[in-house]
């Protein structure tokens, strides 16, 4: 469950934006600039709203009258960016294991097989990011924040660096995300096509504000 409510003014621009939503894939759709990666960096922990209140699976992460504001670190959320931003220098299975380092978590070799073979990236594990296609690339960025077994996944256009056949590739890989990995995600987008196979819920943004919630066929 995730229920936010929140105002932040960044320069010029103002971001108010209230909902909440018990839905599988929440999808942020609006044109650039309406304040969708803003939001996302709220949700976060990246960005402290002005005032009100963030929840995530029942726990207050930003509360601005209580002052309580919980760091990215302790919010146990897994954030793919649309660069992937994997380390150049680790192998693709180094890649996977930092999320798990990095939360001090106990090695759990079920569900790392779970996770390659869902994402089907286990001829990849000894290759360089370098040596990796866009697609792959983004695959392996799942991995990595699904293995730090995270309550809630965000996902920032991770679709938006690749060209119509690398976004053909991976989306299934994102449907079946939905459908069996059992982790919420909030899922940023300008794509209607992209939404619409994927999100179970529709958060419309537009110049900051929340102009339409519901079901995917807000989008129409």
């Amino acid at each position: 469950m995730l229920r936010v409510d929140i105002e932040k003014q960044l320069g010029e621009f103002s971001l108010h934006a209230s909902f909440s939503s018990e839905g599988r894939v929440i999808g942020l759709f609006g044109a650039s600039g309406a304040g969708k990666s803003s939001l996302v960096n709220m949700i976060a922990g990246l960005l402290r709203p002005d005032r009100g209140t963030i929840v995530i699976d029942g726990e207050t992460v930003d509360d601005t009258a209580a002052g309580i504001h919980v760091p990215t670190y302790r919010r146990r959320i897994g954030y793919v960016f649309q660069d992937a931003r994997l380390f150049p220098h680790l192998n693709v299975a180094q890649n996977l294991d930092y999320g798990r380092r990095m939360n001090s978590l106990a090695s759990d070799p079920a569900q790392h097989k779970r996770v390659v073979e869902l994402l089907d990236i286990g001829a990849l594990l000894d290759r360089r990011p370098g040596k990796l296609s866009g697609g792959e690339r983004q695959r392996v960025a799942l991995g990595r924040a699904l293995l730090s077994k995270p309550r809630l996944l965000l996902l920032d256009e991770p679709l938006g660096a690749l060209d119509e056949g690398r976004k053909l590739e991976i989306l299934p890989y994102l449907v079946r995300l939905r459908d069996e990995a059992n982790v919420p995600m909030v899922y940023v987008s300008h794509d209607v096509a992209e939404l619409r196979q994927l999100a179970t819920q529709i958060v419309m943004l537009k110049q900051g504000r929340v102009t339409s919630f519901g079901g995917v066929k807000v989008l129409t």
